[in-house]
């Protein structure tokens, strides 16, 4: 089996592969204060909710944008199985010709995504990562990244907004009954909601004329299942994009 893991700002999430089925996903939330004991700690009880051994493992994966818990994750999965972790980073071979300014700078999650969507989907290419940031990357038909936009996720736009307004409820993310809301929660709900869903609809008609092509778009990341329901384009849901980004990277580079 492998063991891909997706470090994020909010959450770390991991599957266990058996070839190319997916076995489990679990999350798991970030916390950048753990030890790679109490990191191994938490890996093991992990592994045995789902009945997985960590010496079942032929190896593991991992991509990150938290460098301060990739520190403590790295120990901790050669503890639990035995094997040094593949990292996505420098020198690791992707297949992805990356066109922007300065290629250091694109997060290991964006290149994942952008691998596992090349892999699935067909070129050009609209990939939207919705998470603590909303993310949306451009890759052309050659199957080059060409850049895309960041955008403020919509869970922290909404954190900040109740924080920031004395009168304004702390809400859950989903949708309202019509965009029109008639009470307070019902208008947070309808802006942050269908507010995405139209800021993504905007993004992507843009994003096409300046292309000069029509893309397919894939959304993933925890909250594009609720988004990607509301948006009057057609968007491809992938909730496993990033997994199976990792598992691709895997068998290109071990």
């Amino acid at each position: 089996m492998l063991l891909t893991v997706d470090i994020g700002n909010t959450n770390i999430v991991m599957g266990a592969y058996e070839g190319e089925k997916l076995r489990f996903i679990s999350r798991i939330t970030t916390a950048r204060d753990r030890t790679a004991d109490e990191t191994a700690v938490t890996l093991r009880d992990v592994l045995r909710l789902y009945g997985v051994d960590g010496a079942d493992f032929e190896g593991s994966i991992v991509s990150s944008v938290v460098p301060p818990v990739t520190a403590s994750f790295i120990p901790a999965l050669e503890r639990i199985t035995g094997k040094t972790p593949l990292v996505v980073g420098p020198g690791i071979k992707t297949g992805l010709n990356i066109r922007i300014d300065n290629p250091a700078q694109l997060g290991a999650d964006l290149v994942v995504d952008a691998v596992a969507a090349m892999a699935r989907y067909e070129k050009p290419l609209i990939v939207c990562d919705m998470g603590t940031a909303t993310t949306i990357s451009v890759i052309n038909e050659k199957g080059e990244l060409l850049g895309g936009s960041i955008h403020p996720g919509v869970r922290v736009a909404l954190e900040a907004l109740s924080g920031r307004a004395a009168q304004l409820p702390v809400i859950g993310i989903e949708a309202p009954p019509h965009v029109i809301g008639t009470n307070t929660v019902d208008c947070m709900k309808s802006g942050a909601v269908i507010g995405a869903a139209a800021m993504l609809d905007g993004m992507i008609e843009r994003i096409e004329e300046e292309l000069g092509q029509t893309c397919t778009v894939v959304a993933t990341g925890g909250l594009s299942a609720e988004i990607s329901r509301h948006t009057r384009r057609k968007v491809i849901h992938d909730p496993e994009l990033l997994l199976e980004g990792l598992r691709i990277l895997y068998k290109k580079n071990a």
